[in-house]
């Protein structure tokens, strides 16, 4: 029986992804971060080199999320992206990386190059991530998938990052549980509340609850068939 401890997207939540991983068994659970690391809370820096750790010390799993996506092009691209990831929440991360509280008093170019020539390790780690990871049971994505697709591990990255209501809102026939963030659980939630959303179907279980936003960050606790939430 599988074993793992699945947590929603963090963006930048360091203090509570701190409290919820005092919950998790290093010792019989799989640790899995649904994407989304960075952004708009004020401790990325702090969340992605824990996360690094958790990887080389636990083989923790970090699935791909759009705003690792976003930070990315950022890097590569400032003369370009600046304007769309900063309005993302990316101007917290980069105050976390660089420690200006101002960012905008430097330039894009400026902001880039600290972060390269200082976080190499970081940075590399946030670019190399996967787009999902699975079993016999259960699929760990941060959207979702191309429900259109015969086979679901042909979904076109974008979408693995990206996809919305053509995901959540269509039938699942890959005969796996697809457990995902992205989509805030306030927009899937009929009360309009940041519990973990479960689909009519049972198998598509949405656990962003806005842990940056007054919500809350939930994880799953999944044995087997057995789930159990877990939130701070």
């Amino acid at each position: 029986m599988n074993k793992y401890f699945v947590i929603g997207d963090v963006h930048g939540c360091y203090e509570k992804l701190v409290a919820l991983l005092k919950s998790w068994n290093p010792k019989e659970e799989k640790l899995i971060f649904l994407g989304d690391l960075i952004d708009r809370g004020t401790g990325s820096l702090e969340v992605v080199q824990l996360a690094i750790k958790l990887v080389k010390e636990y083989d923790a799993v970090v699935i791909r999320g759009n705003h690792e996506e976003l930070f990315i092009n950022w890097l590569l691209y400032p003369e370009t992206e600046t304007e769309v990831y900063l309005a993302q929440g990316g101007d917290k991360t980069a105050a976390s990386f660089t420690g200006i509280k101002d960012i905008y008093q430097y330039s894009s170019e400026y902001l880039t190059r600290h972060i390269l020539e200082n976080f190499i390790e970081e940075a590399a780690f946030l670019e190399d991530l996967p787009f999902y990871y699975y079993d016999d049971s259960y699929i760990f994505v941060h959207a979702g998938i191309d429900t259109d697709k015969i086979d679901w591990k042909k979904t076109r990255e974008h979408d693995f990052c990206w996809i919305r209501e053509r995901f959540y809102s269509r039938p699942n026939e890959t005969n796996h549980t697809i457990i995902f963030g992205h989509t805030p659980t306030r927009k899937l939630n009929v009360d309009k509340s940041h519990d973990v959303w479960v689909s009519p179907c049972k198998t598509k279980i949405g656990i962003d609850g806005e842990a940056c936003a007054g919500g809350r960050l939930h994880a799953l606790r999944i044995h087997g068939k057995n789930i159990k939430i877990i939130s701070a």
